[in-house]
Protein backbone atom coordinates (compact mmCIF):
# COMPACT_ATOMS: atom_id res chain seq x y z
CA UNK A 1 0.00 0.00 0.00
CA UNK A 2 2.60 2.86 1.07
CA UNK A 3 4.00 1.79 -2.67
CA UNK A 4 1.16 3.27 -4.25
CA UNK A 5 2.06 7.28 -4.09
CA UNK A 6 5.54 5.84 -5.50
CA UNK A 7 3.46 4.47 -8.62
CA UNK A 8 1.25 7.29 -8.90
CA UNK A 9 3.68 9.83 -9.14
CA UNK A 10 5.97 7.51 -11.44
CA UNK A 11 3.36 6.94 -14.21
CA UNK A 12 2.49 11.10 -13.56
CA UNK A 13 6.27 11.74 -14.88
CA UNK A 14 5.96 9.48 -17.46
CA UNK A 15 2.28 10.69 -19.00
CA UNK A 16 4.23 14.24 -18.92
CA UNK A 17 6.93 13.06 -20.74
CA UNK A 18 5.02 11.35 -23.40
CA UNK A 19 2.62 14.50 -23.77
CA UNK A 20 5.95 16.55 -24.58
CA UNK A 21 6.76 13.76 -26.55
CA UNK A 22 4.21 14.22 -28.75
CA UNK A 23 4.07 18.28 -28.25
CA UNK A 24 7.60 18.33 -30.02
CA UNK A 25 6.59 15.90 -32.67
CA UNK A 26 3.49 17.72 -33.77
CA UNK A 27 5.99 21.42 -33.85
CA UNK A 28 8.63 19.34 -36.13
CA UNK A 29 5.63 19.05 -38.28
CA UNK A 30 3.99 21.99 -38.60
CA UNK A 31 7.34 23.79 -38.97
CA UNK A 32 8.40 23.56 -42.91
CA UNK A 33 12.24 22.79 -43.76
CA UNK A 34 14.62 26.14 -44.67
CA UNK A 35 17.49 25.08 -46.30
CA UNK A 36 21.01 26.58 -45.07
CA UNK A 37 23.33 27.39 -47.39
CA UNK A 38 26.61 25.05 -46.82
CA UNK A 39 24.87 22.51 -44.98
CA UNK A 40 25.97 18.96 -45.26
CA UNK A 41 25.12 16.58 -48.01
CA UNK A 42 25.26 13.34 -48.86
CA UNK A 43 28.00 14.09 -51.60
CA UNK A 44 28.15 17.78 -51.47
CA UNK A 45 27.65 20.85 -49.69
CA UNK A 46 24.35 22.62 -50.55
CA UNK A 47 24.74 25.84 -52.39
CA UNK A 48 22.11 27.34 -54.37
CA UNK A 49 22.93 27.93 -58.23
CA UNK A 50 22.26 31.27 -58.89
CA UNK A 51 18.89 32.04 -61.08
CA UNK A 52 20.74 34.12 -63.27
CA UNK A 53 22.87 30.97 -63.89
CA UNK A 54 20.01 28.67 -64.13
CA UNK A 55 18.68 30.45 -66.88
CA UNK A 56 21.96 30.58 -68.84
CA UNK A 57 22.65 26.61 -68.31
CA UNK A 58 19.48 26.52 -69.70
CA UNK A 59 19.88 28.84 -72.75
CA UNK A 60 22.82 26.92 -73.33
CA UNK A 61 21.41 23.52 -73.55
CA UNK A 62 18.69 24.76 -75.73
CA UNK A 63 16.18 23.69 -73.91
CA UNK A 64 13.09 23.22 -75.21
CA UNK A 65 9.39 21.70 -74.30
CA UNK A 66 10.63 19.02 -76.27
CA UNK A 67 13.20 18.39 -73.69
CA UNK A 68 13.31 16.26 -70.67
CA UNK A 69 15.79 17.18 -68.09
CA UNK A 70 17.45 15.76 -65.38
CA UNK A 71 18.57 17.58 -62.76
CA UNK A 72 21.66 15.95 -60.76
CA UNK A 73 21.49 16.78 -56.70
CA UNK A 74 18.12 19.21 -57.41
CA UNK A 75 18.69 20.74 -53.93
CA UNK A 76 15.61 23.55 -53.17
CA UNK A 77 14.08 22.69 -57.15
CA UNK A 78 14.73 25.78 -58.87
CA UNK A 79 16.30 24.51 -61.93
CA UNK A 80 13.66 21.84 -62.25
CA UNK A 81 11.19 24.54 -61.69
CA UNK A 82 12.75 26.79 -64.35
CA UNK A 83 12.94 23.90 -67.13
CA UNK A 84 9.06 22.91 -66.33
CA UNK A 85 8.25 26.72 -66.91
CA UNK A 86 10.03 26.12 -70.38
CA UNK A 87 7.42 23.59 -71.27
CA UNK A 88 9.87 20.77 -70.86
CA UNK A 89 9.80 17.64 -68.81
CA UNK A 90 12.22 17.58 -65.52
CA UNK A 91 13.18 15.54 -62.46
CA UNK A 92 15.23 16.47 -59.96
CA UNK A 93 17.18 13.98 -58.37
CA UNK A 94 18.15 14.61 -54.32
CA UNK A 95 18.87 12.89 -51.51
CA UNK A 96 18.10 14.68 -48.99
CA UNK A 97 14.41 14.38 -48.29
CA UNK A 98 13.83 17.40 -46.50
CA UNK A 99 15.25 19.46 -50.12
CA UNK A 100 12.80 16.79 -51.93
CA UNK A 101 9.89 17.75 -49.90
CA UNK A 102 10.96 21.36 -49.76
CA UNK A 103 10.98 21.26 -54.10
CA UNK A 104 8.12 19.77 -54.28
CA UNK A 105 6.25 22.47 -52.10
CA UNK A 106 8.38 25.05 -54.15
CA UNK A 107 6.87 23.52 -57.53
CA UNK A 108 3.08 23.19 -56.11
CA UNK A 109 3.00 27.44 -56.00
CA UNK A 110 3.73 27.83 -59.70
CA UNK A 111 1.80 27.01 -62.58
CA UNK A 112 3.71 24.15 -64.03
CA UNK A 113 1.47 21.26 -64.00
CA UNK A 114 2.74 17.48 -63.41
CA UNK A 115 6.26 18.85 -66.10
CA UNK A 116 7.84 18.94 -62.90
CA UNK A 117 9.23 15.90 -60.10
CA UNK A 118 11.16 14.86 -57.45
CA UNK A 119 12.68 11.92 -56.41
CA UNK A 120 15.06 11.09 -53.22
CA UNK A 121 17.83 8.72 -54.91
CA UNK A 122 21.54 8.67 -54.76
CA UNK A 123 22.70 9.78 -58.39
CA UNK A 124 25.26 7.55 -58.45
CA UNK A 125 22.43 4.89 -58.82
CA UNK A 126 19.96 6.79 -60.72
CA UNK A 127 19.33 6.19 -64.61
CA UNK A 128 19.59 8.76 -66.74
CA UNK A 129 19.47 7.16 -69.98
CA UNK A 130 16.20 8.86 -71.10
CA UNK A 131 17.33 12.43 -70.64
CA UNK A 132 18.15 14.71 -73.30
CA UNK A 133 19.63 17.64 -71.41
CA UNK A 134 21.26 16.67 -67.36
CA UNK A 135 22.03 19.67 -65.42
CA UNK A 136 23.99 20.22 -62.20
CA UNK A 137 26.65 21.41 -59.73
CA UNK A 138 28.62 19.04 -58.56
CA UNK A 139 32.56 19.15 -57.45
CA UNK A 140 34.95 17.79 -59.78
CA UNK A 141 35.81 14.92 -58.65
CA UNK A 142 31.94 13.79 -58.64
CA UNK A 143 31.54 15.47 -61.85
CA UNK A 144 34.98 12.67 -62.94
CA UNK A 145 32.99 9.60 -61.12
CA UNK A 146 29.91 10.33 -63.04
CA UNK A 147 31.73 10.48 -66.47
CA UNK A 148 31.64 7.15 -67.83
CA UNK A 149 27.60 6.62 -67.36
CA UNK A 150 27.33 10.24 -68.99
CA UNK A 151 29.50 8.77 -72.13
CA UNK A 152 27.62 5.85 -72.16
CA UNK A 153 24.36 8.18 -72.67
CA UNK A 154 23.02 8.65 -76.45
CA UNK A 155 25.05 10.86 -78.83
CA UNK A 156 23.55 14.55 -78.50
CA UNK A 157 22.75 14.39 -74.91
CA UNK A 158 23.86 18.19 -73.63
CA UNK A 159 25.37 18.03 -70.40
CA UNK A 160 25.52 21.55 -68.46
CA UNK A 161 27.43 22.00 -65.17
CA UNK A 162 27.41 25.09 -63.21
CA UNK A 163 31.11 25.90 -62.62
CA UNK A 164 32.91 22.91 -62.60
CA UNK A 165 34.51 20.62 -65.21
CA UNK A 166 34.98 17.00 -66.64
CA UNK A 167 38.61 16.52 -65.92
CA UNK A 168 40.18 16.47 -69.59
CA UNK A 169 37.03 16.56 -71.41
CA UNK A 170 36.90 19.97 -72.48
CA UNK A 171 33.53 21.62 -72.27
CA UNK A 172 32.10 22.14 -75.55
CA UNK A 173 31.06 25.81 -74.72
CA UNK A 174 31.11 28.24 -72.07
CA UNK A 175 29.24 31.13 -71.16
CA UNK A 176 29.42 33.71 -68.56
CA UNK A 177 26.98 35.63 -66.31
CA UNK A 178 28.03 39.11 -66.42
CA UNK A 179 25.56 40.46 -64.24
CA UNK A 180 23.29 40.10 -61.00
CA UNK A 181 25.54 37.39 -60.22
CA UNK A 182 28.54 37.36 -57.31
CA UNK A 183 29.81 33.76 -57.29
CA UNK A 184 29.18 30.51 -59.58
CA UNK A 185 28.52 32.45 -62.60
CA UNK A 186 30.15 30.11 -65.34
CA UNK A 187 27.78 27.43 -67.05
CA UNK A 188 29.99 24.49 -69.19
CA UNK A 189 28.57 22.71 -72.02
CA UNK A 190 28.95 19.42 -73.05
CA UNK A 191 27.30 17.66 -76.03
CA UNK A 192 27.88 13.29 -75.20
CA UNK A 193 29.80 12.26 -78.66
CA UNK A 194 29.12 9.31 -80.61
CA UNK A 195 32.24 6.41 -80.11
CA UNK A 196 33.92 6.15 -83.78
CA UNK A 197 37.18 4.85 -82.60
CA UNK A 198 37.98 1.86 -84.75
CA UNK A 199 38.13 0.86 -88.31
CA UNK A 200 35.92 1.51 -91.24
CA UNK A 201 35.34 0.17 -94.50
CA UNK A 202 34.23 1.79 -97.50
CA UNK A 203 33.60 0.93 -100.72
CA UNK A 204 37.29 1.85 -101.73
CA UNK A 205 38.89 2.39 -99.19
CA UNK A 206 39.26 2.04 -94.87
CA UNK A 207 39.26 4.67 -92.25
CA UNK A 208 40.72 3.88 -88.95
CA UNK A 209 40.23 6.34 -85.70
CA UNK A 210 42.02 7.01 -82.86
CA UNK A 211 38.93 9.25 -80.72
CA UNK A 212 39.54 11.59 -76.89
CA UNK A 213 35.99 12.89 -76.40
CA UNK A 214 34.52 15.16 -79.04
CA UNK A 215 37.67 14.80 -81.13
CA UNK A 216 39.98 12.27 -83.23
CA UNK A 217 42.51 11.16 -85.42
CA UNK A 218 43.67 8.61 -87.55
CA UNK A 219 44.15 7.95 -91.36
CA UNK A 220 42.18 7.43 -94.47
CA UNK A 221 43.32 4.81 -97.31
CA UNK A 222 42.02 4.87 -100.63
CA UNK A 223 42.94 4.17 -104.23
CA UNK A 224 46.52 2.44 -102.43
CA UNK A 225 47.06 6.52 -100.53
CA UNK A 226 46.82 6.87 -97.20
CA UNK A 227 46.18 10.38 -96.07
CA UNK A 228 46.56 11.60 -92.54
CA UNK A 229 43.01 12.91 -90.56
CA UNK A 230 43.01 16.86 -89.45
CA UNK A 231 40.51 18.61 -87.73
CA UNK A 232 38.15 15.83 -86.73
CA UNK A 233 35.58 16.77 -84.66
CA UNK A 234 32.48 14.60 -83.49
CA UNK A 235 29.46 16.63 -82.17
CA UNK A 236 26.82 14.37 -80.75
CA UNK A 237 26.25 11.96 -84.17
CA UNK A 238 27.71 14.94 -86.22
CA UNK A 239 30.79 14.00 -87.50
CA UNK A 240 33.66 16.67 -89.88
CA UNK A 241 37.09 15.89 -90.64
CA UNK A 242 39.84 16.54 -93.43
CA UNK A 243 41.46 13.76 -95.22
CA UNK A 244 42.26 15.49 -99.24
CA UNK A 245 38.87 16.82 -99.09
CA UNK A 246 36.21 18.42 -95.90
CA UNK A 247 33.94 15.03 -95.46
CA UNK A 248 30.60 15.90 -93.05
CA UNK A 249 28.14 12.82 -92.15
CA UNK A 250 26.14 11.58 -89.24
CA UNK A 251 26.64 8.31 -87.44
CA UNK A 252 24.18 5.68 -86.79
CA UNK A 253 25.50 3.31 -84.98
CA UNK A 254 27.93 1.15 -86.93
CA UNK A 255 27.58 3.45 -90.20
CA UNK A 256 28.46 6.78 -91.41
CA UNK A 257 26.67 8.77 -94.24
CA UNK A 258 27.68 11.74 -95.48
CA UNK A 259 28.83 13.72 -97.84
CA UNK A 260 32.78 15.01 -99.23
CA UNK A 261 33.63 18.01 -100.92
CA UNK A 262 36.66 18.39 -102.77
CA UNK A 263 37.45 21.79 -105.19
CA UNK A 264 34.02 22.32 -107.05
CA UNK A 265 32.99 18.59 -106.56
CA UNK A 266 30.21 17.27 -103.86
CA UNK A 267 30.03 13.54 -103.41
CA UNK A 268 28.27 10.98 -101.06
CA UNK A 269 30.29 8.54 -98.96
CA UNK A 270 29.39 5.90 -96.39
CA UNK A 271 31.48 3.86 -94.04
CA UNK A 272 30.70 0.72 -91.69
CA UNK A 273 32.35 -1.35 -89.11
Amino acid sequence: MNGYPFLRRALFVLCLFALAGIAYGQARQGAQFEPQVGQAGKDVVWVPTPQELVNKMLDLAKVTAQDYIIDLGSGDGRTVITAAKRGARALGIEYNPDMVELSKRNAAKENIGARASFAKADLFESDFSQASVITMFLLPDINLKLRPKILDLKPGTRIVSNTFTMGDWKADETSSVTENCLSWCTALLWIVPAKIAGTWRLAQGELRLNQTFQEFSGTLAMAGNTMTITDGKIRGDEISFTAGGTYTGRVAGNTISGTVKSGANTSNWRATR
